[in-house]
């Protein structure tokens, strides 16, 4: 058997107006878990849903795996409703957060019980173990019991039992967060070859942004039942719809600013009485009125400040004059928090041994990457 077998079957999905309510705790009511949301995945794309507790993502994975039942909806797999099918019958798999492997049974037999409850063949089954073993690099230690190898190897023997039945879409439920920080690290780039190495359909849910962005081509935020944004991991970051997003994916200044106009694709700001020109302003700029700067950390530029009378002839004046409230070094990155425009800003500066270094209760000049810089309207 060769490897490409194991993703023979791939599917495409659609989620089309899919909802799921739930009684409220005293029974007055009831709780839209998710809310009319519309997804297609493409065959052999990783989506990965990603939001904080509560927003609807492990809902919508448990209903996609056939746990939990729609209130109203579809969920399309290979263009066929399955829905009302149960679980068994759907084609998929899941890798579960706790992996749930059967501590009686050792490797082989983990990973060859799904084929052994289809009723395959002997043949079929060692011609299969043996592809799926090479594969994970499991071989050598088929013999063993989960309880007697690591918890990586636990990760990649769940995901070897997901795989060995040819499923039509993989389904993942936060599988690396019982893994220490390094090694999830190091899981999250395997499992990211192996689903393109294979072109399985993959729907995958975390909390964890940094992991969503190492392992998708798409990525949907979640926030109360809705979808707030897809989009690919890039796009998500560089261009956020609203400040919810900006915030969630990543790490963000919130400024706030008047938007005095558009002159064609760039968008004319002023802040704090400065006029800044946006190259890039993002498909939500508002134009006119109060809107958001939304700034990366690492789009904050610093330099030292020594007042009005201190500056070198012709110098420009920087857009903001801020107070180092505190710096945090991280070896590769310094961090600053700044005390500028009635608000804390958040600095980052990577390699921070080649720049002019600044200590706790400087003054410094602010200025940004403009390329870099968005702007929404206020309300978001």
């Amino acid at each position: 058997m060769s490897i490409a077998d194991f993703s023979s079957k791939s599917s495409n999905v659609s989620l089309v107006n899919l909802t799921k309510k739930f009684k409220s705790l005293d029974g007055s009511g009831e709780v839209v878990a998710v809310n009319a949301i519309n997804l297609e995945v493409k065959t052999g794309e990783l989506v990965t849903i990603l939001g904080p507790s509560g927003c609807g993502k492990t809902t919508t994975l448990r209903m996609v795996a056939g746990f939990e039942f729609p209130t109203s909806g579809s969920i399309m797999i290979g263009g066929r409703d399955v829905a009302p099918i149960p679980p068994n019958k759907r084609g998929i798999s899941m890798v579960f957060q706790s992996y749930a492997l059967f501590p009686h049974l050792n490797i082989y037999e983990n990973i060859a019980y799904g084929l052994r409850v289809q009723n395959q063949p002997a043949a079929e089954i060692a011609s299969r173990m043996k592809a799926i073993l090479e594969l994970m690099q499991l071989t050598t230690m088929a013999k063993r019991f989960p309880s007697q190898v690591s918890g990586g190897q636990q990760q990649r023997i769940a995901l070897a039992r997901a795989i060995i039945i040819e499923p039509s879409v993989l389904l993942f439920d936060e599988p690396l967060s019982n893994l220490d920080a390094k090694l999830r690290e190091y899981m999250r780039d395997e499992l990211r070859k192996l689903q393109k190495r294979l072109g399985i359909t993959s729907l995958y849910v975390t909390h964890d942004q940094e992991e969503a962005m190492a392992i998708s081509d798409r990525i949907v935020i979640m926030q109360d039942g809705l979808m707030r944004q897809v989009g690919s991991p890039r796009q998500i970051y560089e261009h956020p719809e609203s400040k919810f997003v900006a915030n969630f994916m990543g790490k963000a200044n919130f400024i706030p600013v008047k938007v005095l106009g558009r002159e064609g694709e760039a968008a004319i700001v002023d802040i704090e009485g400065k006029r800044l020109t946006l190259r890039r302003p993002g498909p939500a700029a508002p134009n006119g009125g109060a809107g958001t700067l939304v700034v990366r950390p690492e789009a904050v530029r610093l330099s030292a400040y020594r007042g009005p009378g201190g500056a070198e002839p012709g110098a420009v004046a920087p857009t903001l004059v801020g107070k180092i409230d505190r710096i945090t070094y991280f070896g590769n990155i310094a961090s600053y928090e700044i005390s500028a425009a009635g608000t804390s800003l958040l600095a980052e500066r990577y390699n921070p041994q080649i720049f002019e270094p600044h200590e706790e209760g400087d003054s410094v000049g602010i200025d940004f990457e403009m390329d870099s810089v968005r702007v929404l309207p206020e309300e978001q």
